[in-house]
């Protein structure tokens, strides 16, 4: 049974596994899209995702590097439960989008009629709220869809995992995570109110207004009829980008003054460019790899997506992987779940130093050789 099966046999009340809390009072639960959130998550997401190129160039690079990782597994059901796709996206980059952008991932374990694992969906992190036992620890999950909650327990009768949680270290908060968006929030609403200024000055021929002076000869000033009528002919026939550098006709007494800012009132492309790069530390991507100018942190792109690899992407691959590892201990027990390292062709230079490097120290034994490079022992052949 699918995800969506599931939860609708869930709404009619029929035979699902998880029960429905049609009734759901829990202090832990919290309005859609602020489940212990810092900030209004989906407005946030609309503004940063949806809105910024910036930021959404960052998440993308991220989660589509995890979502495409060569992975080493000796299990191919548990790969092929890893591989599939949840809700028509990738697994792992779903849930890698979901740990950046609110910094909780969700996955529920649906199961068939014998209980074994058939399918893991990753729900909308935006719409749990953890219901706390007597003890603090969570007990079940509350997933919110529109009038309706699905209470879903941590563990089944038979005391295997429901749902996994996976979740970013949140310093102030027990049972939700800290996602990157929270920490950018702020420099994404910078970026966007840069590029809309850039955009509004752009459509007014890129350049400051001015002023019309009148200076009546006879001491009597503009009656409000001509005044409104001035106004309405300059905003028709001389302001935005198909009127830029129309010469301005001018009545007796009238005469344009213009007004400029400073440049450095105008430079705005700094003020954007330094937001952009604390939106690309946020989300942990050089920002030579979004094409920000001015960055000079690394020599090449080269340089740059090792450090993407090594700093962002294995360590976050590493945590989803291992939460998902030990949610499924229950039908896989010592199974292991990982990221490739040999097969990632950005840390291909690494390894073949670490090869040439391990090949070189006679002092250590063919097997010892194999274990520093993670390799399984040589068989004996007799």
């Amino acid at each position: 049974m699918s995800f969506f099966q599931t939860l609708a046999a869930a709404f009619k009340g029929g035979g699902s596994r998880v029960p429905l809390a049609r009734n759901f009072t829990s202090p832990w639960f919290f309005a859609e899209g602020s489940a212990r959130a810092p900030f209004e998550y989906n407005g946030a997401v609309r503004r940063a995702y949806l809105d910024n190129p910036v930021a959404q160039r960052a998440v993308r690079l991220v989660a589509e590097g995890i979502g495409g990782a060569p992975l080493k597994v000796a299990e191919p059901r548990l790969l092929a439960l890893v591989r599939a796709t949840s809700g028509g996206q990738g697994l792992l980059e779903t849930l890698a989008s979901h740990l950046l952008l609110h910094g909780n991932a969700y996955v529920q374990v649906i199961k068939d009629a014998a209980g074994a694992p058939v399918e893991l969906y990753a729900l909308r992190p935006e719409r749990i709220s953890v219901i706390a036992g007597g003890d603090g620890w969570p007990a079940a999950y509350a997933y919110k869809v529109g009038d309706n909650t699905l209470t879903i327990p941590v563990l089944d009768e038979d005391a295997s995992p429901n749902l996994i949680h996976v979740k970013h270290f949140h310093p102030a908060d027990d049972h939700y995570g800290a996602g990157c968006l929270s920490a950018a929030d702020q420099a994404v609403a910078t970026h966007n109110a840069a590029a809309d200024w850039n955009r509004r000055l752009l459509e007014n021929a890129a350049r400051p207004s001015g002023a019309l002076v009148y200076d009546p000869g006879d001491g009597v000033g503009l009656s409000a009829d001509q005044f409104d009528r001035l106004k309405d002919e300059l905003a028709r026939a001389y302001s935005g980008m198909a009127n830029a550098g129309r010469p301005l006709l001018l009545e007796g007494g009238l005469k344009w003054q213009a007004l400029s800012l400073s440049p450095a009132e105008m430079d705005f492309a700094e003020l954007k460019a330094a937001a952009a790069r604390d939106i690309a530390l946020a989300f942990g991507v050089p920002p030579m790899l979004l094409g920000l100018p001015g960055d000079a942190t690394y020599a090449n792109y080269r340089e740059a997506n090792r450090a993407l690899w090594r700093l962002t992407l294995l360590p976050l691959a590493a945590k989803l992987l291992g939460a998902i590892t030990e949610g499924l201990e229950t039908w896989f027990p010592g199974a292991e779940l990982a990221v490739d390292p040999d097969r990632v062709p950005a840390l291909a230079e690494d390894r073949e130093r670490l090869w040439s490097q391990v090949s070189a120290a006679t002092f250590l034994s063919d097997a010892e050789k194999r274990a520093l490079l993670g390799l399984a022992p040589a068989e004996n052949k007799a």
